[in-house]
């Protein structure tokens, strides 16, 4: 992300009028909106009035949702109004979802019938959805047309659609035939039709989920998606650059669960302390409650350490490196999973690869810990340690594989299932095993 001088900086923060008007100039859109997130909600508007048209929108259209939220209240009603006008309808509607309901209806009623309808069908399907995130304003010609007149078609629509570079060829009642790339239809003779120069269009059904939209945009190097309806009518767009949004707060989502939070979409100096303090205390309660099963292991083999005190020494070292196996492999398969390499029905593949790796791991990790171990307390000792680590690497490799691709097959987010709460399973499971090779090998 672009960062401004500290002299910049200070003149955001703390510079009178005079002195933003002569550094606003100098800045770019992403560093202004990159300063946004270590200025006070107050101080934002101050700065934003100072902005001119252009780029105040630019600027607005790349904030998260709840910092334009909180600069939509500190701005006048008629400047509000102008902007969420200018907005494209996707990027409206998210606006939208995060405001207050007396505020979105007084917002609705100030556009004009046509952006309204717009605004409206985009609010019409579900958050997450490829609908959602389209947006309806599209230049798209019927397979009829010439060259000639697509390229009429798209130089009277250019200002008011939100991509001409990718052109959806549509058929009888809207149905998507064929799409055709603005550079096709330059680089063509303009009495060619249409048709002949589209090709076949690869597109999303509306209620489909946003990112498996935006995954299609990556994978084809697509610059717009065509959104169709159950009757592969045409309904709206997807851009490039909403599916790089889309991509990137997916990843945030996912990073945050993994570690065991909520995701919070805001820059985090400007994230207020109790909302640190949500996205975070209920994944604590959960993996306090989740951790009871390793309290009750410890407490059901107490004999067992009371006979060997030595056991003892080695339990942090054997469930912290089974928590880091089995988090390593939830990693892995869920970055898999989100980026179609593997699915549901590669299960029983990715669990006997993982279960081979685990193996693999625990032997190295053996192999390098006898010595040591036997050095510090003895070989019987260091050998209960030894086969530990292998069966332990094995299960947690094993259970870090298949619980988020589970997961997936029950529809649930394979990122909920995060390394946490892998961690903690594998804790209790890896003791127990702990213990039961322990009394094998120890006659106990």
């Amino acid at each position: 992300m672009s960062t401004v001088s500290p002299e910049q900086a200070r003149v955001l923060a703390e510079g009178d009028p005079t002195q933003l008007a002569t550094t606003l100039p100098m800045l770019s859109v992403p560093e202004i909106r990159g300063a946004f997130g270590r200025l006070p909600a107050a101080r934002r508007a101050v700065v934003f009035r100072l902005l001119d048209k252009k780029t105040a929108l630019d600027v607005f259209e790349g904030l998260d949702t709840a910092t334009a939220g909180e600069l939509i209240a500190h701005l006048r009603a008629e400047s509000v109004s102008r902007l969420v006008a200018d907005l494209d309808p996707d990027d409206r509607a998210r606006l939208l979802d995060e405001l207050p309901a007396s505020l979105v209806v007084t917002l609705l009623s100030g556009l004009d019938a046509h952006e309204r309808a717009m605004t409206e069908t985009v609010l019409g399907f579900p958050r997450e959805s490829a609908g959602r995130r389209m947006t309806p304003e599209v230049a798209a010609v019927p397979e009829s047309a010439t060259v000639g007149e697509a390229l009429q078609t798209l130089r009277h629509a250019g200002a008011d659609v939100e991509t001409i570079y990718m052109v959806p060829v549509l058929g009888p009642g809207r149905r998507l035939v064929g799409v055709v790339s603005l550079r096709e239809l330059v680089t063509a003779e303009r009495d060619e039709r249409v048709i002949d120069l589209s090709s076949r269009p690869v597109s999303v059904n509306v209620h489909e989920d946003q990112e498996v939209a935006a995954g299609l945009i990556r994978d084809h190097g697509m610059v717009g998606l065509p959104v169709v309806d159950d009757e592969e009518r045409l309904v709206g767009v997807i851009t490039v650059d909403d599916a790089m949004r889309i991509l990137a707060e997916e990843a945030e989502e996912d990073a945050a669960r993994a570690s065991g939070t909520q995701v919070v979409r805001r820059p985090y100096l400007a994230t207020p302390i109790r909302h640190l303090v949500r996205s975070r205390v209920v994944w604590l309660l959960v993996l306090i409650a989740a951790a009871t099963l390793t309290v009750n292991v410890l407490d059901y083999f107490e004999s067992t350490l009371e006979q060997v005190v030595a056991l003892a020494l080695f339990v942090p070292l054997l469930i912290g490196t089974g928590g880091n196996a089995g988090a390593q492999t939830v990693t892995t398969v869920v970055r898999s999973l989100s980026a179609g390499e593997i699915s549901v029905r590669d299960a029983p593949r990715v669990a006997l690869r993982e279960l081979g790796t685990g193996l693999s791991l625990g032997v190295v990790l053996a192999v390098v810990g006898f010595v040591p171990a036997w050095l510090l307390v003895d070989a019987q000792i260091a050998t209960v340690l030894c086969l530990s680590l292998i069966a332990v690497c094995a299960l947690a490799t094993t259970v870090g594989a298949v619980i988020p691709l589970l997961a997936s097959k029950a529809g649930v987010d394979p990122a909920v299932v995060s390394a946490p709460f892998i961690t903690t399973v594998v804790d209790a499971t890896g003791l127990i095993t702990y213990f039961l090779i322990a009394r094998a090998v120890l006659g106990l």
